[in-house]
């Protein structure tokens, strides 16, 4: 049954592709069978993933592989830090039983865990498949050719700088489009220690988290392609210039070599996300305590949250927020972008269940899984400066924009689910 929500949504829709448009690089280009195709992979994967009974099992098996993930990275927490790490064997009564929540401890060891078991499926070849699946997905049916669709492909699963390693030794070969939409997709997507870290930030306030937080990382990545075509039109010229042939550099000597350098990258990771947290939930800190200086404003004080969500309530809207949602939704979108996607989902998974509406949160979670926000314009430059340094200089003319799509490209995938019946999501 379409309701109002729906047309909302459809709305939103069309108002983001539009937006690209207007700031398009050649606005007399427009990418039609793109869109079509794109848009149309989102919904049969969105409908294909929860509305088939033996996808949609797949998926609940996807969800309980997240949460016994999380369980035995628990187990490995515990054994180092004890007690610290929460659970059982509290050497203290404890009166608040929600306090033994600790993001140091519940979280970042997550994303060891992940990086380590995926580099391993990666040498023994399982997660190799899987990438190459995906990127012949979009090779044939987005018109990307393979060095780039492999990398889009890889990005869904390892990363906005660890994708494009894959395909090192062609990044210097690629047209000025296809730079931009491997940039422009790395922040459309989150990367799989991540989604991990995400799926159990929400896991009790959402159901199927875990099912969600997978399938929007997959759905961003069409959707990224998508704007940044609009914004940086296909250079067919170009790209006959530079013939590419698929080929991926990524190796380890063993299994036991494959651990060991996923736990060195899963740390420089965590290390990286904690040190982030950190400055930026103090800088923004910093910034509440100097508008607390400020006389209140409608009967509360003025914060920097409050500020984001009248900024951002009219794209909540258009996504398919109900409107006495939007400013609650619309700072979380705002917190994503200025102080990471990390705080906005540990933001949302602290707002009380009865505090907003079941869809609001369904849209938030798609909304909110990206990695575009203003540390990850640092993070690509300083990345893409030591893949490709010759191009160190086009990547930060267009590295703005490209965060530009990003933000914008989690926010169709949000507007494409808000498109189908919310019962769907039951």
């Amino acid at each position: 049954m379409f309701r109002i929500e729906n047309a909302q949504s459809l709305l939103g829709l069309i108002v983001i592709i539009a937006l690209c448009w207007a700031v398009s690089e050649n606005r007399r280009v427009f990418p039609w069978r793109l869109a079509a195709g794109a848009l149309l992979i989102q919904l049969l994967l969105v409908l294909g993933l929860f509305g088939l009974p033996p996808l949609r099992a797949v998926v609940a098996a996807l969800g309980q592989g997240v949460e016994a993930l999380a369980a035995a990275t628990q187990t490995g927490v515990a054994f180092v830090f004890g007690f610290l790490a929460g659970g059982e064997g509290q050497p203290y009564a404890v009166a608040n039983s929600g306090a033994l929540f600790v993001f140091a401890f519940r979280v970042l060891p997550v994303i060891l865990v992940v990086c380590a078991l995926a580099a391993l499926l990666w040498h023994w070849g399982v997660l190799k498949v899987v990438t190459r699946a995906f990127g012949l997905v979009f090779e044939k049916t987005m018109g990307l050719r393979g060095p780039p669709a492999l990398a889009v492909a890889a990005t869904i699963f390892m990363g906005q700088v660890e994708g494009p390693i894959f395909i090192r030794s062609y990044l210097a070969r690629l047209s000025r489009s296809e730079l931009f939409m491997l940039i422009s997709v790395g922040m459309s997507c989150v990367a799989g220690s991540t989604m991990v870290a995400y799926a159990a930030i929400l896991k009790d306030v959402l159901p199927n988290a875990a099912a969600h937080i997978i399938t929007a990382s997959v759905i961003s990545a069409p959707a990224g392609v998508l704007l940044a075509r609009i914004l940086v039109p296909r250079d067919i010229a170009a790209e006959q210039s530079e013939p590419l042939e698929t080929g991926s550099e990524k190796s380890y000597e063993s299994s036991i070599d494959a651990v060991s350098r996923g736990v060195s990258d899963g740390l420089q990771i965590a290390l990286n996300i904690g040190a982030t947290l950190i400055v930026f939930v103090a800088l923004a800190a910093i910034v509440n305590g100097l508008l607390g200086l400020l006389p209140d404003i409608a009967g509360a004080p003025l914060t920097l949250e409050r500020i984001l969500g009248v900024i951002f309530a009219p794209l909540v809207w258009l996504i398919g927020v109900p409107a006495h949602d939007a400013q609650i939704a619309g700072a979380l979108l705002g917190v994503k972008l200025v102080l990471t996607e990390f705080t906005a989902f540990i933001q949302l998974g602290a707002t009380p269940v009865a505090a907003i509406d079941p869809r609001t949160r369904v849209l938030m979670a798609y909304a909110l899984c990206g990695f575009a926000n203003i540390a990850s314009v640092g993070m690509n430059v300083a990345g893409y400066s030591v893949l490709v340094p010759e191009r160190r200089s086009e990547v930060i003319g267009m590295v703005w924009k490209a965060m530009f799509v990003g933000f914008l490209a989690t926010c169709l995938s949000a507007s494409v689910v808000g498109l189908l019946p919310r019962e769907l999501f039951h």
